[in-house]
């Protein structure tokens, strides 16, 4: 087994091999990541199952979500989507670099129907390049579903990398 890429993916698999009742793993990466990224946790997104290559994120259509015809808003989807990339991305940059959302397209295709799931992926080529160079963008895969199975938006996330620049 490889190290992890940095102190994240070192947390995540310690709450991934740590034999928690999957009930219990859920709730300590979503607390985890939501202690962070304080936008996530005001929202509720919760953490389903995270590695370095996928991610598996939730968000209940809750009355704190909803817009004005109770579905969860355009900007909870927008935010379910970013934090679905950004975690599996950031799984994979090193520590000395930082990960930055370089861009964002979403397309409201359709009215979304109750809660929503969103997967996001990364190749092993994408993984590589993450370790393998100083600084690069792509755009991360990412699906976002609601209780239907229908697809609400399409998105695209650029996700960039670059090393952090010393402290003055």
């Amino acid at each position: 087994m490889t190290a992890p890429a940095n102190k994240l993916a070192g947390l995540v698999a310690k709450i991934n091999q740590s034999g928690l009742p999957s009930t219990l793993r859920e709730a300590a990466l979503s607390t985890a990541f939501n202690t962070q990224v304080k936008m996530a946790g005001v929202a509720g997104i919760h953490i389903e199952s995270l590695s370095d290559s996928q991610s598996v994120l939730h968000l209940k259509n809750r009355f704190r979500v909803q817009n004005h015809i109770g579905g969860v808003h355009a900007c909870g989807m927008a935010l379910l989507a970013e934090s679905a990339t950004g975690v599996v991305f950031g799984m994979n940059v090193r520590d000395s670099h930082l990960p930055l959302l370089k861009s964002m397209s979403v397309n409201y295709v359709k009215r979304a129907s109750g809660d929503l799931k969103a997967v996001a992926t990364l190749t092993s080529e994408q993984r590589d390049a993450i370790q393998r160079d100083d600084k690069g963008n792509f755009v991360v895969d990412v699906v976002v579903t609601d209780s239907k199975g229908e697809q609400p938006i399409e998105v695209q996330m650029t996700w960039a990398w670059t090393p952090k620049r010393p402290k003055a």
